[in-house]
């Protein structure tokens, strides 16, 4: 498919996968405006290269004169919407006939565009968006399909739909659309590392070993803690407060002491070395503050949860960060978490395979907030609301039948297929 047939595809393969897009400039008098039909809006801080703001730019613009050697255009242009107007009209150099003028989406570590290495992230991240519809499309689509004379809803503003989408969109984004993102980290002498700007909740945090392997890192639920306040206390046990009325504070002694601990006291990881430090083969230590260590689960029996070795985290509410274990001190993690799908307009956009149940979820949304509404109508729609919500969720559940078999190969029975 060189050119966009009409349906709902509307970039060109050299569009898609390339990044570029040009146009033929005849002579005389030649073309000074330009209307780029990407998906991807163009961003102009500057045309001049030598400006701070040229690096805020998304795009460079190419001229030449036979269609093989490229050079950038500098010279000054004006962008309004995706349509570039050049300060002055395009002369053809070498050839007298014609000209050319491409608009290149790039990064800038990206290359000329006449050695095709020009595109780059910007381009890359348009990849596989077929499949997601914009926030704006979904609200667009339900003002025609759902609102109107002899519709369920008559009227409705759109400042309302706008307001009920964001909220369905934070929801679904908890348990049914993909909004699990990640970051790689490394883990510094403080052992803790700050949360993202738009993080939700934990989905899971590993470490990467030499292999590129990720090692699961667990929750330390009730093996430590991260303390919200620490009040000073006199010699009774009496918080103490400053000149201003309010409770002195100084540094946590347990999150101390637990980036100090040696791990391999509790998850029972015994070597020489350790022996070599006074703990023996029963797993007691002399020494340690003049009493008898034992190892953890030693006397009543080791908890399964805590016999690994690949570490442990805790939340710290108290800094907004997350808090490792010692034995993770320069460990390569990849931190997954949940964002609610608004806090920026790139994540504003719905998997298609869920819009259904965002047009039900407005339905009812909108009509349980008004007053006399048939109650009748208002739980049908609840109805109707999570029996798609389910389907969505079915839908972006991703099972494969041949990964289900490919697991249940390794288990005591044979799987016919």
């Amino acid at each position: 498919m060189a050119i966009p047939d009409g349906g709902l595809i509307t970039e060109t393969n050299q569009q898609y996968y390339a990044g570029a897009q040009g146009f033929l400039v005849s002579a005389p008098g030649g073309q000074s405006t330009f209307t780029f039909t990407f998906d991807t809006q163009l961003i102009l801080g500057s045309s001049d290269p030598t400006n701070v703001d040229y690096a805020l730019n998304n795009f460079k613009l190419y001229t030449s004169a036979d269609g093989i050697t490229y050079t950038e255009y500098i010279l000054p242009y004006v962008l309004v919407g995706n349509t570039i107007t050049l300060g002055t009209i395009l002369v053809p150099v070498l050839l007298p006939a014609t000209n050319v003028i491409v608009c290149q989406l790039k990064t800038l570590a990206g290359g000329d565009y006449g050695n095709r290495d020009a595109y780059g992230i910007t381009v890359e991240e348009n990849y596989g968006s077929y499949s997601y519809t914009t926030l704006a499309d979904v609200v667009n689509n339900f003002l025609v399909g759902y609102v109107g004379k002899d519709k369920l809803i008559p009227d409705v503003k759109r400042t309302d739909v706008i307001f009920h989408v964001k909220r369905a969109l934070q929801e679904f984004s908890y348990d049914t659309l993909k909004s699990i993102k990640s970051q790689e980290l490394n883990i510094p002498p403080s052992l803790s590392v700050i949360l993202p700007q738009d993080y939700v909740n934990y989905v899971r945090m590993s470490w990467i070993d030499q292999l590129g392997v990720q090692r699961i890192i667990y929750p330390a639920n009730n093996l430590t803690d991260n303390p919200y306040t620490m009040p000073l206390q006199d010699n009774l046990g009496v918080p103490t407060q400053d000149n201003f009325g309010e409770n002195t504070e100084g540094s946590s002694i347990t999150e101390d002491r637990w980036k100090n601990a040696n791990v391999s006291w509790i998850n029972q990881d015994f070597n020489w070395e350790l022996y070599n430090q006074g703990l023996n083969w029963a797993g007691y230590n002399w020494g340690n503050g003049g009493y008898w260590y034992w190892g953890w689960g030693e006397q009543y029996g080791m908890d399964p949860q805590y016999a690994q070795y690949n570490g442990w985290f805790t939340l710290n509410e108290r800094e907004g960060k997350v808090s490792f274990s010692s034995n993770l001190n320069g460990r390569l993690i990849i931190l997954e978490y949940l964002s609610d799908g608004l806090a920026y307009d790139l994540d504003s956009r719905i998997p298609k395979l869920a819009e259904a149940a965002i047009y039900a979820y407005l339905s009812h949304a909108i009509l349980a907030t008004r007053i006399n509404q048939p109650e009748y109508i208002v739980q049908r729609l609840k109805r109707e609301a999570s029996s798609k919500l389910r389907n969505a969720k079915i839908r972006l559940s991703n099972i494969k039948l041949d990964e289900i078999v490919q697991v249940m190969r390794g288990k005591s029975k044979w799987i016919k297929h």
